[in-house]
C-alpha cells in the first residue's frame, strides 16, 4: 500500500501521465472514426470533402494544435518559474498537481494525434494502384470539432492559469491540502499521556541504516511490523520529513533478529525515500509552505505585508486545526507481541514554534504585521483548552511584545504593539 501510495502521488506531481492518456485515446478516436466512416454509406453533402481539402483540415489542426501544445508549455514553465521566484520553490510542487492544466495539455496533444491517424489514412486516386480516393469525411468533420475544443480550451488554459497565479489562490490551495492530510494523520481528541518509550540502545540492539540519501516520504508502519520477529521491538531512529543521509539509522531492533539481512531489506522498503519533501505523511510541511510565503513576501526584495498578513490567517487555519487535535500515537502494536516505537514526532508547542516564530523575526520592523500575529495568536488561544497549547501561544505573543521593546521602532509604534498585546493577552 505504501509503494502504491508513493506511486500515486508521484502521477499526480507529474505533468506526462495525464496527456500521455489523451495522446493513447486520441488514436483510439481516430481509429474508431475511421471505422465508422468506412461502414457508413450516403454522407451528407455537407460534410464531403475533396483528397485536397481534407489533407488541408487536417493539416491545419494539427499545425495549430501542436502551436497551441508549445504555448500551453511555455505559459505553465513560466508560471512555474514567477510562483517559484514571487513566493516559494516549494509552492511549485502544487501547481504540477493541478488537474486542469493537464486534461487542457491532453486535450490539445490528443486531438493532434487525432488528426495524424485521420490524415495517415487519406489516400488519392493514384496512390493506391488506381482505387478510388479514401476521405473519411466524418472523421474530418469531427477533427474541426476537436480543433474548435482545443481552442477554447487554450483560451480557458491562459485564464485559469491567470487566476492561478493570485496569492490567494495559491495559499487556499496549500491550505485545503495541509487540512486534508491533517484530518487523515492526526486523530482527533487531545493529547493523552506521554507514552513510554523502551530503551533499546546496547549490544542487544540490531541497527538498520540508510544505504541512499533523501528526503523520507513515508514509513509504512504495518510494513515495519510485518518485518518484524514475533515479540521484536523496532525503535524508529526518523521521521517523515527529515532528510536521510547515508550510514545514519533507520530504526534499532531488539533482540537482534535470526535473519539480519531480510529484516534489514524488509524494514528498508518500509521507508520511502525521495528528492523532495511531500505531504504524505509529513503534515508541517504545509505549515513550511505557508511560511515561507509570508517569509518571501516580508523580505526586502518583495516588501509585501499585505501577502504575509494574508498567509498568516491561512496559517491560523492550518495550526487551529492541528491543535485541536492530537499528534499520532508513536507506539502501535503487531501479532506475536511486535511492537514498533515511532520517533518523536511534532507537538503542538513545536507546530506554534514552526509556524509563526520566524514570521516574528522577519516582522520586527513591520508593526501592521505584528498586530495580525497577535491577533491570530489570540483566535487561537480562543479555540483551544489545553492549558500547554495556551501558554506556547501566550509565550509567542509575548515574545512580539518583548520584540517591539528592542527594534528602533518609534515610539508610537511600540506603544500600538503594546496596546495590541494588551487587549488581547492582559
Amino acid at each position: 500500500m505504501l509503494r502504491l501510495s508513493a506511486l500515486r502521488d508521484r502521477i499526480r506531481s507529474s505533468l506526462f501521465w495525464v496527456p500521455m492518456l489523451f495522446v493513447v485515446g486520441g488514436a483510439v478516436l481516430g481509429q474508431v472514426a475511421l471505422e465508422v466512416d468506412s461502414s457508413i454509406d450516403g454522407i451528407p453533402a455537407g460534410l464531403t470533402a475533396t483528397v485536397d481539402s481534407a489533407r488541408a483540415v487536417l493539416q491545419v489542426v494539427a499545425g495549430a494544435t501542436l502551436s497551441f501544445a508549445g504555448v500551453a508549455f511555455s505559459v505553465s514553465l513560466l508560471l512555474i518559474s514567477l510562483a517559484s521566484s514571487q513566493y516559494s520553490p516549494r509552492v511549485v510542487h502544487g501547481l504540477f498537481r493541478d488537474p486542469f492544466n493537464k486534461r487542457i495539455m491532453g486535450v490539445v496533444v490528443g486531438t493532434f494525434t487525432y488528426c495524424l491517424m485521420v490524415l495517415r489514412a487519406v489516400r488519392g486516386p493514384l496512390e493506391d494502384s488506381g482505387s478510388a480516393p479514401v476521405v473519411p469525411s466524418l472523421s474530418i468533420a469531427l477533427a474541426v470539432v476537436l480543433g474548435v475544443v482545443a481552442i477554447l480550451s487554450i483560451v480557458a488554459f491562459i485564464s485559469h492559469s491567470a487566476h492561478s497565479m493570485d496569492v490567494s489562490r495559491i495559499l487556499e490551495r496549500v491550505t485545503e491540502e495541509t487540512l486534508t492530510e491533517v484530518r487523515t494523520q492526526w486523530p482527533e481528541g487531545s493529547s493523552g499521556p506521554e507514552q513510554g518509550v523502551l530503551d533499546v540502545a546496547g549490544d542487544a540492539a540490531f541497527t538498520v541504516r540508510f544505504h541512499t540519501h533523501g528526503w523520507v516520504q513515508q514509513i509504512d508502519v504495518d510494513g515495519l511490523l510485518d518485518a518484524a520477529e514475533p515479540n521484536a521491538i523496532v525503535h524508529v531512529e526518523t521521521v517523515a520529513g527529515r532528510y536521510a543521509i547515508t550510514g545514519t539509522p533507520i530504526c534499532r531492533v531488539v533482540p537482534a533478529p535470526s535473519d539480519p539481512d531480510g529484516v534489514a531489506a524488509a524494514i528498508t522498503a518500509a521507508v520511502t525515500i525521495g528528492p523532495t519533501r511531500t505531504m504524505q505523511d509529513d503534515v508541517t510541511y504545509g505549515v513550511r509552505q505557508l511560511a515561507d510565503v509570508a517569509l518571501k513576501a516580508l523580505s526586502p526584495g518583495i516588501n509585501d505585508p499585505t501577502t504575509a498578513q494574508d498567509a498568516i490567517f491561512h496559517m491560523g487555519a492550518v495550526v487551529g486545526e492541528l491543535l485541536r487535535r492530537r499528534p499520532p500515537d508513536r507506539r502501535r502494536d503487531g501479532d506475536d507481541g511486535r511492537v514498533v516505537y515511532l520517533h518523536e514526532g511534532v507537538t503542538h508547542a513545536d507546530v506554534v514554534e514552526l509556524a509563526f516564530d520566524e514570521i516574528r523575526l522577519a516582522a520586527q520592523d513591520l508593526p501592521s504585521v505584528q498586530v495580525y500575529l497577535l491577533e491570530v495568536l489570540r483566535l487561537l488561544r480562543d479555540a483551544v483548552e489545553d492549558p500547554d497549547v495556551v501558554g506556547a501561544l501566550t509565550a509567542q505573543a509575548d515574545r512580539i511584545r518583548d520584540d517591539a521593546d528592542r527594534t528602533d521602532a518609534s515610539d508610537q509604534d511600540q506603544d500600538r504593539i503594546r496596546e495590541a498585546h494588551r487587549r488581547r493577552f492582559g
